[in-house]
């Protein structure tokens, strides 16, 4: 997969950021970093976790995605994905990025490409492209996945845009954060739907 792999990447990926869920990341790579990309290294795997910024509110955009790929919507699917990562951006005052949500998703023989994230271009803004159905099938992702890979992309661009890192490495910390976030967006989800939750 070719893509404009506008900022160094430190794991071979030949896109910006592009993401192969299911493959195993190792750390391996990590001996093979000069000494200053290892200290980047580093402070990316210090960040744990990755709270929801105040009043972001954002557990029905959630639904909608829940409810867009349920339908197969891709239309509805980008609207409520876009509109998602413009309430988290926003709660964590960071630049805009657009989202781009395509039908079915590019592959290899390295298997499919599940998301692609590419930061801001001489004024061009930031960019996350997601897919939602699956090379061999078509079928349509499923929920949990998609949101993981939205999400996912979002954090590389947190990681130049939050966090003020040269680089977006895939770290311990970096899938940590990632968890913490889609956590509490589904709890956030299911909040929505049943507001008595909130009590509990």
């Amino acid at each position: 997969m070719q893509g404009a792999a506008l900022r160094p990447l430190p794991f071979g990926v030949g896109v910006a950021a592009g993401c192969r869920h299911g493959l195993h990341m190792p750390f391996a790579y990590y001996a093979r970093l000069s000494a200053a990309r290892q200290r980047i290294y580093r402070q990316s795997d210090a960040i744990q976790s990755l709270e929801l910024p105040r009043g972001a509110a954002p557990g029905p955009r959630v639904a909608e995605i829940r409810t867009g790929l349920a339908r197969g919507d891709r239309a509805a699917v980008r609207a409520a994905a876009q509109a998602l990562v413009d309430a988290l951006v926003a709660g964590y005052r960071v630049p805009k990025i657009r989202v781009r949500v395509l039908a079915k998703r590019p592959a290899d023989g390295d298997g499919e490409l599940h998301g692609l994230y590419e930061p801001d271009d001489a004024g061009t803004a930031a960019r996350i492209t997601v897919w939602m159905r699956t090379a061999a099938r078509r079928d349509v992702v499923a929920f949990r996945t998609f949101l993981r890979t939205l999400i996912h992309e979002l954090c590389h661009h947190l990681d130049y845009e939050l966090y003020k890192l040269p680089e977006t490495f895939h770290t311990e910390g970096f899938y940590k954060r990632e968890s913490t976030l889609v956590n509490a967006l589904l709890a956030e989800e299911g909040a929505a739907a049943d507001p008595q939750r909130r009590l509990l």
